[in-house]
């Protein structure tokens, strides 16, 4: 942030994302820092070259003013001892687990995974010598049974599709007694609910793609670290020479200046389509944490408070009756991902991504609510509801 706004006070959140990572002056008073895209830096001379490790800027992939100004910006969201960025969100997850990795070891994986990040934990992680198990997303503080040969704890909080609310406290507090490395995809919850690194935490990671960005129209990831692991972390992503686009940075960048007021957006109008749903004869309920009937309702208001636009519902009916629901959808996009502008629609796929706790419950469809008007979204699911015959 410019130094000459400085208060002697700590800003908000809200003037935090107005103006972290802004250097006006530094670009001849232009508000927004320039999209610098660059591979060589030129050095005046050769001593300065050979001791190019203590630059600002030594080469594009490792840092650039584009670069900077978006990692200045989470940390300062985050309080994180420092950020990188990588070309995804599954990046991200990646990055930070090999980042940590110890062969040998094991890493702790909640059941209700995003799916990729499972996908790399089966098929990837044997191969570097390392095994992961699946738990309850619900164990709490009995994770303590599995802590054996453990080096990392993954968390994510809700679950993908299915949105348990883990007890995030009971989890760090039993993987820091037996020094694992915790992490978390914090993607839902964004820095603006829920800060990881304040609650103990080493990692928290993001698939900037959604609500950072905001707009459906980029791919990027980001890792932030606390002092203990931001060595570590640093250290890899240089010696993997992974970064994200040029211009998929300084759009995040501009994204996270409007990433407020869209949350408040998506979730006010979230919450009022949920709401609706629970009236619904063909819902047999809502899996959303910040609706009082949810089972993990009082973590969800002791540790976040607020949500966003992302939650799903199960289906009182069969997986054809939800198939014929999503086709009858028109406002609503049939597509992965999530975080933008648009209201998105998917099945969840729940029937074979379960080995700790299976699901046994109906069709999952999971909805992202948009910034449409709340009664278009609305009079969109009643006419897909109107050809499903479940109730």
């Amino acid at each position: 942030m410019d130094e000459r706004k400085d208060r002697g006070r700590t800003p908000g959140i809200d003037t935090t994302l107005t103006h972290a990572g802004l250097d006006p002056f530094a670009y001849h008073g232009f508000v927004n820092p320039p999209l610098v895209r660059a591979s060589t830096v030129l050095f005046p001379d050769v001593d300065t070259m050979l001791g190019r490790t203590s630059q600002r800027y030594s080469y594009g992939l490792t840092n650039t003013p584009t670069v900077e100004a978006l990692t200045k910006a989470l940390d300062a969201l985050e309080g994180s001892a420092g950020t990188v960025l990588v070309p995804s969100g599954l990046a991200a997850v990646t990055t930070a687990i090999l980042a940590a990795a110890r062969p040998g070891s094991r890493i702790l994986v909640p059941d209700n995974v995003y799916g990729p990040t499972r996908r790399f934990c089966d098929e990837s992680l044997p191969s570097l010598g390392m095994t992961a198990s699946y738990y309850d997303p619900t164990i709490g503080a009995g994770i303590a049974e599995l802590m054996q040969d453990v080096s990392i704890v993954f968390l994510e909080a809700p679950g993908s599709t299915t949105f348990e609310m883990p007890d995030l406290d009971a989890i760090v507090a039993v993987a820091k007694a037996a020094g694992a490395v915790t992490m978390i995809d914090n993607t839902w919850a964004t820095p603006l609910i829920y800060r990881p690194l304040e609650h103990g935490i080493d990692f928290a990671i993001y698939a900037g793609t959604k609500y950072f960005a905001g707009h459906s129209d980029l791919l990027i990831g980001s890792i932030s670290a606390n002092e203990r692991m931001w060595p570590a972390l640093q250290r890899f992503h240089k010696n993997f020479g992974i970064q994200a686009g040029t211009e998929e940075i300084w759009l995040t960048l501009r994204g996270l200046r409007t990433m407020s007021i869209r949350l408040e957006r998506h979730d006010r109008s979230g919450m009022e389509v949920a709401r609706w749903l629970q009236g619904r004869p063909e819902v047999s309920r809502v899996l959303h944490p910040a609706l009082p009937e949810d089972p993990g309702h009082e973590l969800w208001k002791r540790d976040f408070g607020r949500s966003c636009g992302l939650f799903a519902f199960v289906l009182n009916g069969s997986e054809e009756q939800a198939k014929s629901f999503l086709n009858a959808l028109r406002l609503f996009g049939l597509g992965y991902s999530w975080g933008g502008f648009e209201s998105l629609a998917v099945l969840g796929e729940t029937e074979h991504s379960r080995t700790a706790r299976p699901w046994t419950d109906g069709p999952v469809i999971r909805l992202h609510i948009g910034l449409e008007d709340v009664a278009d979204i609305i009079a969109d699911l009643e006419a897909g509801f109107a050809v499903t015959g479940a109730k």
